[in-house]
């Protein structure tokens, strides 16, 4: 599980079988403290509420596809929860 911001939104006027009426977002990938790491990624939205600007987390792999209404559906990340409040200990090191 990681967070992400959404960062915008991706239209598809054809899906694979399973994903019809599943939103597709664009998320930036974020490290414990809220900053960018890596490249933006499209991700299959599991909870079917996330929108541009929010703090959401996400999940990779075959978990992703088990995170949709219908399983096993080819997505690589799924989006499983919109974040309300994020609160980082500041003696925690960044090993």
């Amino acid at each position: 599980m990681q967070l992400a911001r959404v960062i915008g939104t991706v239209v598809a006027t054809r899906k694979a079988e399973g994903l019809e009426g599943v939103k597709f977002l664009v998320v930036q990938p974020l490290d414990k403290y809220q900053r960018p790491v890596g490249e933006p990624q499209v991700a299959a939205d599991g909870t079917a509420q996330a929108g541009p600007g929010e703090l959401v987390f996400v999940i990779a792999s075959r978990e992703a596809a088990l995170a949709l209404p219908e399983w096993f559906v080819p997505v690589d990340l799924a989006i499983t929860g919109i974040v309300d409040q994020v609160d980082v200990d500041a003696c925690i090191s960044d090993e």
